[in-house]
C-alpha cells in the first residue's frame, strides 16, 4: 500500500490513481440518478417528490459517515506515512466500528420518531404516506449506509481504490435490478425503491466488512483501543463535510418549502430533478478529491515538499479545465436530461427544464471550492475547511435563497446556488494563498518543516 499511496505521482498517475474514485462516486450518482428515473416513470412525481422531502433526514447518515471516513482517512494515512501501522490498524478499527454504531441507533430512533420527524420535514397531506413508507425503510438500512461511505473512503486509504469501485458497481448494478424487479413486475411501489436503495448499500458494506477482516495487508480489523481523543479529532478534521452534508439537508428543506409555495408539487419534483443532475456533476469531483486526499496526508506525513507542490499544481489544472467542459455538458444537455425524467407534456418538465440550465452555471466553481475543502481535510485543519463549506453550503447559499426569489421570483431559486459557489470560491482562493507557507504545497518550499503549525496533530 505505501508504494502505491506514495509513488512518485505526476500528472497521468495521479488522475490513474484517482480515477477509480471518480467513476466510483459518478456510479453511485449513477445509481441515485437510476432511482429516480424508475420512480418518476413507474410511481409519479408525487413520489418523485416525496424522496426529495425525506432527503434531509438521511442526509445526516451521510453527513456522519462521510466526516468520519474523511476525517479518520486524513489521520490513518498520515500514520502510515509515519509508518505506525499498528496505531493505524486500530483507529481504523474503532472508526469503523463507531460508524456502525451510528448507523444502528439512528435505525432505531428514527423510526420511534419518524411521524414527527416527517412533519417537520414540509410533508403536505398528498404525499404524507409516500414519505413515510420511503422512509421507514431506507432508516432499517442505516447501518449499512454509514459502512457503504466507510469503506468508499477507507478502500483509498489502504491503496486498494480499484476494490472500492468494484464493490460499488456491483452495488449500483443491485439497486438498478432490483428497482426494476420491485417497481415493475412485484409492483411494491416506493417501498420497493427504498429497499432496492438499502440492499445495493449493503453490497460494499458487507464486502468491506468481508475484506478488511480476511485480508492482512497495511489495513485490516484488530482490536480497537477505545480512543476519545481519535474520535475527536476525526469529527473535527471530518467536520467540513460533515457542515456540507447537514447543510445540504438544511437548504433542501429550504427549498422544498420556498419551491412548494411557489410552484406545488410539481415543483418539487423539478427541483429534485435538478438536484439529482447536480449529483453528477458534482461526484465528479467529489470522488477526484476522495482519491488524492489520502495522497496530500501521506506525502504532508512524510514531509515531501516537492511532490506535494506537483500534487497542487495537477489538481488546480485538472479541476480548472474539466469544470468549463462539465458547464458546457449540463448547459447544452439540459433538456435531454430533463426529458429522461418526465415527459415533455408533464407540468413538471418546462420547470425542470428552465431551472436545469440556471442551476448548471454553478459547476464552473462548485469543482475548485469542493477540492479546497478535501485539501484542507487532507492536511488534517479541519477548521479551514470547514469555514469553506459552511460558506459554500450555509451562509451564501441561504442568503441567496432568501433574497433572490423576492426579486426574480422562481429563477432566483435557481440561481441561488450558482451565486453561492462563485462567492465561496473567492474564499477558497484566499486560503489557497495564505496557507501556502504553511503546507508549502505552492511556491519554492522554503519555510518551516511540514506540520510545525499543524492544530490537529494525533
Amino acid at each position: 500500500m505505501t508504494k502505491s499511496i506514495g509513488q512518485d505521482f505526476k500528472l497521468f498517475s495521479l488522475l490513474k490513481f484517482a480515477l477509480p474514485s471518480m467513476i466510483m462516486m459518478v456510479f453511485m450518482s449513477l445509481y441515485t440518478i437510476i432511482d429516480g428515473v424508475f420512480i418518476s416513470r413507474l410511481i409519479g412525481s408525487d413520489a418523485l417528490s416525496a424522496t426529495n422531502i425525506v432527503y434531509p433526514a438521511i442526509n445526516v447518515l451521510i453527513a456522519v459517515g462521510i466526516m468520519l471516513s474523511t476525517g479518520g482517512s486524513a489521520i490513518i494515512a498520515k500514520k502510515i506515512g509515519e509508518r505506525k501501522s499498528g496505531e493505524a490498524r486500530k483507529n481504523f478499527s474503532l472508526i469503523v466500528a463507531t460508524g456502525a454504531a451510528f448507523g444502528a441507533a439512528a435505525l432505531i430512533l428514527g423510526n420511534m420518531g419518524i411521524t414527527p420527524l416527517i412533519k417537520m420535514l414540509g410533508a403536505t397531506d398528498r404525499i404524507f404516506e409516500l414519505c413515510r413508507t420511503y422512509l421507514s425503510v431506507l432508516l432499517y438500512f442505516a447501518p449499512m449506509c454509514v459502512l457503504q461511505l466507510l469503506f468508499q473512503m477507507l478502500f483509498v486509504t489502504a491503496g486498494r481504490p480499484g476494490i472500492g469501485l468494484v464493490t460499488t458497481i456491483v452495488g449500483g448494478i443491485t439497486n438498478a435490478v432490483l428497482d426494476y424487479v420491485f417497481m415493475g413486475p412485484l409492483q411494491m411501489g416506493i417501498a420497493g425503491a427504498a429497499l432496492a436503495t438499502g440492499l445495493g448499500q449493503a453490497v460494499p458494506a458487507v464486502i468491506g466488512v468481508v475484506y478488511f477482516f480476511a485480508v492482512k495487508e497495511e489495513l485490516y480489523f484488530v482490536k480497537p483501543n477505545i480512543d476519545l481523543k481519535v474520535l475527536k479529532y476525526s469529527c473535527l478534521n471530518g467536520s467540513s463535510e460533515m457542515v456540507t452534508n447537514l447543510c445540504t439537508a438544511m437548504v433542501t428543506f429550504l427549498f422544498n418549502i420556498m419551491i412548494l409555495k411557489l410552484a406545488g408539487e410539481e415543483g418539487v419534483a423539478a427541483m429534485t430533478i435538478v438536484l439529482y443532475g447536480q449529483f453528477l456533476f458534482n461526484a465528479l469531483y467529489l470522488g477526484f478529491s476522495m482519491g488524492i486526499g489520502p495522497v496530500f496526508s501521506f506525502n504532508y506525513g512524510s514531509g515531501n515538499r516537492k511532490l506535494l507542490r506537483r500534487i497542487f499544481r495537477i489538481c488546480i489544472l485538472f479541476i480548472a479545465v474539466s469544470a468549463v467542459i462539465v458547464t458546457i455538458a449540463a448547459l447544452s444537455g439540459a433538456s435531454l436530461i430533463v426529458e429522461i425524467f418526465t415527459p415533455k407534456e408533464s407540468g413538471t418538465y418546462d420547470l425542470a427544464r428552465r431551472g436545469f440550465f440556471l442551476f448548471s452555471f454553478n459547476y464552473l466553481f462548485a469543482g475548485m471550492n469542493i477540492f479546497a475543502s478535501a485539501m484542507f481535510t487532507a492536511f488534517s485543519n479541519g477548521k479551514i475547511s470547514a469555514i469553506i463549506s459552511f460558506m459554500r453550503t450555509f451562509v451564501f447559499i441561504i442568503g441567496s435563497i432568501l433574497i433572490l426569489p423576492r426579486i426574480m421570483g422562481i429563477d432566483g431559486i435557481w440561481l441561488a446556488v450558482p451565486l453561492a459557489e462563485l462567492l465561496t470560491i473567492l474564499g477558497s482562493v484566499w486560503f489557497f494563498w495564505k496557507m501556502k507557507d504553511v503546507y508549502h504545497y505552492a511556491g519554492k518550499g522554503a519555510g518551516n518543516d511540514l506540520g510545525k503549525k499543524q492544530k490537529y496533530n494525533v
